[in-house]
């Protein structure tokens, strides 16, 4: 009974416009960033390392290189800051965990592409 009325709550704050991705795909998030009283959207373009937890709690993690810096993010799927989520490849890997990436830099940091 409890668990029920847990989900019906839930369910207002889960998201159904965003598409489907997993940890592999390389993803552009479109992310709301407040400055000041301005307000403008940031685009962040990486690689999903992780995806963790589920229903309201769920959570990704994106990785991306610049300048030879590795920066990762992450991020709630149901945040109201996501403007929105473009796959723009899907990538063929074996694990749900992607932090061997870390140790990996150029040529093998890469992952084969499923074509579509």
């Amino acid at each position: 009974m409890k668990e029920r009325l847990i989900e019906l709550v839930e369910k207002e704050y889960i998201r159904t416009d965003l598409p489907g991705f997993k940890a592999g795909d390389t993803i552009v998030v479109s992310y709301k960033v407040q400055e000041g009283a301005k307000e403008r959207i940031q685009l962040f373009e990486g690689v999903v390392i992780r995806v963790n937890g589920g229903s309201v709690a769920k959570t990704f993690t994106i990785r991306k290189v610049t300048g030879g810096i590795g920066v990762e993010r992450i991020i709630p799927v149901n945040s109201p800051m996501i403007e929105k989520i473009d796959v723009l490849k899907v990538g063929k890997v074996r694990r749900s965990k992607l932090y061997y990436l870390r140790e990996l830099s150029g040529k093998k940091a890469r992952i084969k592409e499923i074509r579509r």
